[in-house]
Order: structure tokens, then C-alpha cells, then sequence
């Protein structure tokens, strides 16, 4: 029988693992995996034991960060309110994503088209309130979908980009995005 004790610690290990390798790694893709292990709080055995491979633990962190824009999406019920409502209340929760955007900025192929494709619902999802917008009036009816999701990438990359640069408050920099994320998707008067 195993003990469910024992399974929970090893469940919070991993997770302290890869938490702290989403914000090491994040941070700087080639650092050192015992700069990972000390942000855990782990020895680098203890890593290893977990993750025997840098590949194995770049997987683990690939399988989290699908699972978390999952959840900021479902977060941000899209089915609710205007599209441009949904439209904020997504930006927002991407935003909070923080580490987990910067492995996928910085590494291109960070999320592969399979992973992306296990992420594939919130497409349907977006385009969903982007043609909801379309209808109700509160997004520009001549901008697409696929550009309206190409402009809240770049809005999150340049806001991460930003904030690493210039020092401004995270609440700041959400300020901005979403001033500018919500003026570019406004119809013409």
C-alpha cells in the first residue's frame, strides 16, 4: 500500500521543482539546473531523481504551462459579457501567467504544434468572442481573429518585455496592456 502521505510530499517536491524552474528558467533559459534546485529548495539529487534530464524537466514545465493557460482561460469565462469583455478578462489572466509567457516568447518553439493543439480549445473559444464582439459592437468589426490574436501575444510579450526593462509595477504594466490591448480593438467612431 502506499502511503498517500509520502505521495503528497512527492507531489508538492515536483511541484517546487517545477515552479521554480517556470521562474529560473523563465528568466534565462540556459541557467544552470542548480540554480533550479536551490530556488526549490531541493539538492540537485533530489532534481535529478525526479527529473534525471534537463529534457525531461523543459517536458514536465511544457505539460504545466498547457495546463495553466487552460485554466487562465477557463478563468476568464469568455462566454461571459461583451467580447471585449472577455477579450480583457483573458489579457488579464495571461498577464498573471508572468514566467510561463516568457518560455514561450523566448523560446519560439517552446510549445510545439501538438502542444498547442492540446491547448486547441481556446482557440474555438476565442474566436467565439471575437465574433461576439464583432456583433455586439465593442470589437472593431474589421479586425480578425487571427490578427485580434496576434495583437494580444505581442501586447503580453511587449508588457513582460517592458516590465523587465523598465522596473514599472506588474499592476502598471497590466495598466498599459490593457489600455492599449482595449483602444486597438475598439470600433471606429
Amino acid at each position: 500500500m502506499v502511503d498517500t502521505q509520502e505521495t503528497a510530499s512527492r507531489a508538492r517536491t515536483r511541484q517546487a521543482i517545477i515552479d521554480a524552474a517556470i521562474t529560473v528558467l523563465g528568466k534565462n533559459l540556459s541557467a544552470p539546473l542548480s540554480e533550479v534546485a536551490t530556488a526549490a529548495d531541493v539538492g540537485r539529487t533530489t532534481l535529478h531523481r525526479y527529473y534525471p534530464e534537463r529534457s525531461d524537466l523543459i517536458k514536465a514545465i511544457k505539460a504545466e504551462s498547457v495546463v495553466r493557460l487552460q485554466r487562465a482561460t477557463e478563468r476568464a469565462r469568455l462566454h461571459e459579457g461583451t467580447g471585449a469583455e472577455a477579450l480583457r478578462r483573458l489579457c488579464e489572466e495571461y498577464f498573471e501567467l508572468g514566467n510561463v509567457l516568457n518560455f514561450i516568447f523566448s523560446e519560439h518553439q517552446f510549445l510545439t504544434e501538438a502542444d498547442w493543439c492540446e491547448f486547441g480549445a481556446a482557440e474555438d473559444s476565442f474566436e467565439t468572442l471575437v465574433e461576439r464582439g464583432h456583433g455586439d459592437g465593442s470589437i472593431d468589426p474589421d479586425l480578425p481573429t487571427s490578427w485580434l490574436e496576434s495583437v494580444l501575444w505581442s501586447q503580453l510579450y511587449a508588457a513582460w518585455s517592458y516590465a523587465a526593462e523598465s522596473g514599472e509595477s506588474r499592476h502598471q504594466v497590466l495598466r498599459l496592456t490593457l489600455r492599449t490591448l482595449m483602444g486597438a480593438i475598439a470600433p471606429r467612431p
